[in-house]
């Protein structure tokens, strides 16, 4: 109550007494502050510790700053009514006009907007002791909107064999693509513009749109960093001719779309390459190109009509370990299939239980095949009926096969 009572009278003076008790304080803080000084220098001279006591210090320094009115407090805390507090509110300046650049991408998400969608994946668990069930949240992807009537553009692995409120139109995983249909006004679905994903070049500008963690209609801003990618999806698929950029795409982002600075669509987010499972500035898309093969399939059979051989091609680690290092080797030839028709080996057993080696497919038109994902790379680009010539290594032989291409059996 003492400290109390004392700040509380010093805040308002008005009379002589008071200014004379003042005068006295202050007196006797600096005597206060001068013995403490006087002791502090002759301890010091005696080389001893010193120890001084931190109350005293501070109440000595508290009361000084409070009687000394004309440094430490401000006039109008003291009551004086004719001096006013300056306003240091900073100007605001108006932001203006943006940028053009800035101005053209703001444009391009406020119009592409809404061609996506976010898809969330859902579990219907059942619940011990309780009726019904109750959904639980797996995790969410994005969508493109194809067209006015509700087609809806994602990727495989967004919804999986989930079983949903909307309905799927395929169940073809090796397409690495999935539509959906949703029913919705058609003044909320605006079908997204195609572009030409051959056309495009290292360098240039992109944008991705897409719902990363969940944070709904996200756009991020990149360039186009390598193409001809090859992209191993989910399902074990390996698609030729992804597209690369290190525009941020995290989980999330797969199914939505990549654009161009024109506001087109060039490609499908698909993946990033991390070790922290974040954007690491390595992300892929799947060209517009394979996407504009795939869909409307998809969307008229449920399916897609692959181009093939219709023979088993060994898998790279087989094929390795019987010293193939360049080429897909032939496993297994069905006796109905075309490629049987025109003499293509399988690879077999000898009469002493050897192995003896198919034929290796080295090229298809003059296109080197590599390996077995090379093949199906290559034929992707053929359709049901188109002929081939097969470059094939046969022992110490290199021969030419001619040969018709069938639909891939699934």
């Amino acid at each position: 109550m003492g400290r109390r009572r004392l700040l509380c009278s010093i805040s308002a003076p008005s009379s002589d007494s008071s200014t004379d008790d003042t005068s006295s304080l202050r007196v006797l803080v600096l005597r206060t502050l001068r013995n403490c000084a006087k002791d502090f220098n002759g301890k010091v001279r005696e080389k001893s510790t010193l120890v001084m006591s931190r109350r005293m210090l501070l109440t000595s320094s508290l009361m000084y700053l409070c009687y000394h009115d004309s440094t430490y407090l401000s006039a109008q805390a003291l009551g004086d009514s004719s001096v006013t507090v300056e306003d240091v509110t900073p100007p605001v300046f108006p932001s203006g006009a943006l940028f053009s650049t800035e101005e053209r991408i703001v444009q391009l998400f406020e119009k592409n907007t809404y061609s996506v969608v976010n898809i969330f994946d859902v579990t219907l668990r059942p619940q011990l002791n309780v009726t019904g069930v109750v959904e639980i949240p797996e995790g969410n992807g994005s969508g493109v909107v194809w067209d006015k009537q509700g087609h809806i553009v994602t990727n495989y692995h967004v919804i999986g064999n989930a079983l949903s409120r909307i309905q799927a139109l395929d169940k073809c995983c090796s397409s690495c693509k999935r539509i959906l249909r949703v029913e919705a006004p058609e003044e909320l679905l605006r079908a997204t513009k195609v572009g030409q994903s051959s056309t495009v070049r290292v360098g240039q500008q992109c944008l991705a749109i897409g719902n990363p963690f969940g944070f709904d209609h996200t756009l991020t801003v990149g360039v186009i960093s390598g193409l001809n990618r090859d992209i191993s999806s989910q399902t074990g698929v390996t698609i030729g001719g992804g597209i690369q950029t290190d525009a941020a795409i995290n989980p999330g982002n797969s199914g939505g779309p990549l654009l161009d600075s024109k506001g087109t669509l060039i490609g499908i987010n698909t993946a990033i390459f991390t070790q922290t499972g974040t954007s690491a500035g390595v992300g892929f898309a799947i060209p517009s190109s394979t996407v504009l093969k795939i869909v409307p399939q998809l969307i008229q059979l449920g399916k897609v009509v692959r181009a093939g051989l219709n023979v088993d091609i060994a898998p790279d680690v087989v094929a390795n370990q019987l010293n193939v290092r360049n080429g897909a080797l032939v496993l297994l030839v069905p006796g109905n299939s075309l490629a049987a028709k025109v003499g293509l080996l399988p690879t077999t057993r000898g009469f002493a239980g050897n192995i003896v080696l198919g034929d290796i497919i080295i090229a298809v038109d003059n296109k080197p095949v590599k390996s077995k994902a090379e093949l199906y790379k290559v034929l992707d680009d053929y359709s049901v009926g188109d002929k081939v010539l097969l470059k094939i290594k046969r022992g110490s032989e290199t021969l030419e096969l001619p040969i018709k291409l069938e639909e891939k059996s699934s």
